[in-house]
């Protein structure tokens, strides 16, 4: 059994973590980032909930604003918006 004070890396081989990414920053390895065309964007909220994460949050216009320092890049939040808002840019 885990103690508080172990990580992730200290699990065993095909162990489950219940852990997610608000634990740990994960910002700093992504490869990519998403950025928001708030002219395009209808304010769905879809890219929030897609997110594995939970790194999108909405401002106090409705509009998705993305927490880099748990931001992985995966992607999934660009490929699940319907209306093209949200691009894939290098993180670097």
């Amino acid at each position: 059994m885990m103690t508080d004070k172990e990580g992730w890396k200290d699990l065993p081989k095909g162990a489950v973590s219940i852990k997610s990414s608000q634990d740990y920053k994960t910002g700093d390895w992504g490869i990519e980032k998403p950025e928001f065309d708030y002219d395009r964007c209808t304010r769905c909220n879809l890219c929030s909930f897609f997110c594995p994460d939970g790194s999108i949050i909405l401002n106090e216009e409705g509009y998705p604003e993305v927490d880099l320092y748990h931001c992985k890049g995966c992607g999934i939040c660009a490929k699940e918006c319907p209306s093209s808002t949200i691009t894939m840019v290098s993180n670097k």
